[in-house]
């Protein structure tokens, strides 16, 4: 399977310090953990992929130690396999487990939007999200998909770490993350968003104006169609896996 038109950004190699919310430099084996989950979400490590542990530290220029901790994490991510002695094997999505994606981001994300929502956080704050929907109109006007597609991604991220509940927001990003090959995969077969983009600005509009109970509702239509409509790509595409 070819990878998506655009790389994800790279990672950006710097955690929250326990304490003080300062940024501190990311560990090795968190590199390593950020490094792997790109290759893996942008299919330059596609499903059913084999890579022994070794392998894996020699392309990252690093030991074994820290790769093998971000084997681990990236097993406790959904995203691959790990077996001693034979490294780690990128995990297929079939259709049912496309399914059970959306059907849990229909349940969790509503309930993110509505949390944000009753926040009532000034505007200087929720401009990121404003800022993804402005980006996502412009490249529903210019036909650009992939710039759609880090937009889309930017405002998703952002309202779940905005939202408040960070158990919530870590597993809306885990089940996210499982579905981005999906998405990228679908995304040049979809007709232009432009559906999608205004269902956002509702959700914006609603969010805004400290309407949980709007947001969540909105959002619960916005999931719930797109995911219907991506399962019925995927199922005129004939992949059985992705």
């Amino acid at each position: 399977m070819a990878p998506p038109a655009h790389p994800r950004p790279t990672p950006t190699l710097m955690s929250a310090a326990p304490q003080t919310g300062r940024a501190r430099p990311a560990t090795a084996a968190e590199a390593a953990h950020a490094r792997l989950k790109a290759m893996i979400l942008d299919n330059l490590l596609p499903p059913g992929a084999q890579r022994l542990e070794a392998e894996l530290a020699l392309e990252l220029g690093m030991s074994r130690t820290p790769v093998r901790e971000a084997m681990l994490r990236l097993a406790q991510d959904g995203l691959v396999a790990v077996t001693p002695r034979h490294g780690m094997r990128v995990l297929p999505l079939s259709l049912a487990d496309i399914r059970d994606i959306y059907e849990v981001l229909t349940s969790l994300e509503p309930a993110a939007a509505e949390a944000l929502a009753r926040r009532r956080l000034p505007d200087g704050q929720l401009r990121p999200l404003h800022r993804a929907c402005d980006d996502m109109a412009a490249a529903v006007a210019a036909g650009d998909r992939a710039a759609w597609a880090r937009a889309d991604e930017a405002f998703h991220r952002g309202l779940v770490a905005l939202c408040g509940n960070r158990r919530l927001a870590g597993m809306v990003m885990q089940v996210w993350d499982q579905s981005h090959r999906v998405r990228m995969v679908t995304l040049n077969l979809r007709p232009l968003p432009e559906a999608s983009t205004a269902e956002h600005r509702a959700i914006m509009t609603a969010i805004a104006a400290g309407d949980g109970d709007g947001a969540r509702e909105l959002y619960r239509i916005h999931r719930r169609r797109g995911g219907v409509e991506l399962i019925s790509l995927v199922e005129r595409s004939g992949l059985a896996w992705l």
